[in-house]
């Protein structure tokens, strides 16, 4: 894109919203103006505690229908990456993929056409660490600074602000930007340079999803042995099989409110997505050649289950899924 079209993009926006665009640069409150790119399930609620917390928010998703309700909330929606980041001191993006993040920052309307030096741009997906590391390469010639800060919590945590964040890259860095990130968690950990925020990231899904497995295993075994389910359930966490997975995001239907085991597993985190981040785990296995054969497994059955056309239910579906394929064979 050209300085010229984009200058262009800038004023169309400017003309719908001037006062939103210019309010970044009379803050009353002293706190930094923020940019937000990708509102999904994790980024939405993310986005909602920031406009709670009183930051002034620019906002930009692929799907205008994820970027009206903001408006309505005060917040200034514009019409490429470019444009958020010449409005923003900081730029969070939470995007569901590799490729969908390097789109967002080198493309022809992408942020790094429009990002203001020393400004901070904030990665909170969950990625490839050295994808991560060459935009932190690009961002710096461009003289502002890129840091990677995936979450681990899962929707309930984005909405009641209690995400923790894994925060790959400087000391300094990370001093600054800690504040913006406790208004939407309630752990920010430094886990070193830029990339091993995805590094921890990436561990912890793998074991996340090992965990889900074992806990839809064992459910199901139980309950084909005729146990009740909320009676096995109970036992579990009382006893030394006890995890998340079982406590706190069990994958039968019905056990607990608010889960999406218990809405037919919708919303949450999407099977693809944990497939993506078990495909992750899996070549930064291959790299490093660690064995890592319950990850792998886990990888080749959620696979399987995005080929059964799962891919967009919850992951804890894996349930449902063993236990259909138990009764066929």
């Amino acid at each position: 894109m050209s300085s010229g079209s984009f200058g262009v993009r800038l004023q169309r926006t400017l003309s719908r919203n001037p006062i939103g665009l210019l309010r970044r640069h009379a803050s009353s409150n002293g706190k930094p103006s923020v940019g937000f790119i990708g509102l999904g399930n994790m980024g939405s609620n993310m986005a909602k505690n920031l406009i709670k917390k009183e930051y002034t928010l620019t906002l930009y998703d692929v799907q205008s229908a994820s970027t009206a309700k903001f408006e309505k909330l005060g917040a200034t929606v514009v019409t490429t990456p470019a444009e958020v980041a010449s409005c923003s001191d900081r730029i969070i993006t939470m995007l569901p993929a590799s490729q969908h993040v390097k789109t967002a920052f080198t493309g022809s309307d992408g942020i790094l056409k429009g990002i203001k030096e020393g400004a901070i741009a904030i990665d909170c997906s969950t990625i490839d660490p050295d994808v991560s590391k060459e935009i932190a390469v690009l961002t710096k010639e461009k003289g502002a600074s890129f840091l990677d800060a995936p979450v681990s919590g899962g929707v309930g945590a984005a909405t009641g602000g209690t995400l923790t964040f894994m925060v790959g890259g400087t000391k300094s860095e990370f001093d600054i930007i800690q504040p913006l990130l406790m208004e939407m968690g309630s752990k920010v950990v430094l886990c070193g340079g830029v990339g091993s925020g995805g590094a921890a990231k990436i561990c912890n899904n793998m074991l996340l999803a090992i965990s889900m497995v074992g806990t839809a295993e064992t459910m199901n075994l139980g309950i084909r042995m005729g146990l009740d389910p909320a009676l096995l359930a109970s036992i579990i966490n009382s006893s030394s099989g006890r995890c998340w997975s079982s406590e706190i995001y069990n994958p039968v239907p019905g056990l607990l409110p608010n889960v999406p085991a218990s809405n037919n597993y919708e919303g949450g985190f999407g099977t693809s997505l944990m497939t993506k981040d078990l495909g992750l785990a899996q070549n930064a296995a291959t790299q490093t050649t660690t064995p890592t054969p319950l990850g792998s497994l886990a990888n080749q059955l959620y696979r399987m289950m995005c080929l059964r056309g799962l891919s967009d239910k919850d992951f804890a579906i894996v349930f449902k899924f063993l236990q259909e394929t138990d009764s066929r064979t």
